[in-house]
């Protein structure tokens, strides 16, 4: 099943600022946020530099620059989001996608690597892995999508044949091809599946509630292939 999406619900779905879970993933670890402090100090240390070999003509603007860039540690996470976003806007269709499982396994991905000195003095490479779930999904028109993220305890309860959906991209109006897909939710668990929180979490079930009200009470669209992709969340 896919319905067409119209553009001010697509942008609910997905708003241009970044929501509460999107700022979270991406304020990140306690490393990650030493590296944007950092970033903090070092650009307000030059802003400083800046406004000592200009004087105070433009203190003004240098004072603005080094509100700015002295927060940078706080509002870094919703820029990033937030471009992360508008990178699904830029597509100008988008539909709303129910289909099923189809299949699932589990992989271990490199993630990064390590040199370290044994006792010895060689140089030892340390390999980071980490398990990854895949999923397979798709509908009766045999349009299929492989998306991949992180495994989580929570993924226990994902079994095959277990209803899937999710909002779809594309640049054609019938979307024939598509370009992007989000977050998988699974409605039976209550459950997202997903590294990134593409959509907002409290409002995409009441979409999906109403648009199962809808599509229980009309005819079923005619059956149309679309290319499938694989994707990484």
């Amino acid at each position: 099943m896919l319905v067409p999406l119209t553009r001010e619900k697509f942008e609910q779905l997905i708003p241009l600022i970044a929501t509460g879970p999107q700022y979270k993933y991406y304020w990140g670890k306690f490393s990650a946020f030493l590296q944007r402090l950092l970033i903090s100090v070092v650009a307000g240390a030059v802003v400083l530099l800046v406004k000592f070999l200009l004087g105070d003509d433009l203190s003004p603007i240098i004072f603005l620059l080094g509100l700015v860039t002295g927060l940078y540690w706080l509002w870094g996470p919703v820029f990033h989001a937030s471009l992360r976003n508008a990178k699904c806007r830029r597509y100008k269709y988008s539909g709303f996608f129910r289909g099923r499982i189809l299949d699932l396994w589990i992989t271990e991905e490199l993630i990064g690597k390590q040199e370290t000195v044994s006792r010895k003095g060689d140089l030892v490479i340390v390999e980071n892995r980490e398990k990854w779930i895949n999923l397979e999904v798709g509908d009766d028109t045999e349009f299929t999508a492989q998306l991949k993220t992180p495994l989580r305890v929570a993924h226990k309860a994902i079994a095959r044949g277990q209803v899937a959906e999710m909002v779809v991209m594309s640049n054609r109006p019938d979307l024939s091809s598509i370009q992007e897909i989000t977050d998988i939710y699974i409605p039976s668990r209550e459950l997202w599946v997903s590294d990134y929180p593409y959509l907002r979490r409290d409002f995409f079930p009441q979409v999906s509630d109403r648009l199962r009200v809808r599509d229980d009470q009309n005819e079923p669209p005619p059956r149309r292939r679309r290319k499938a992709r694989n994707y990484e969340l």
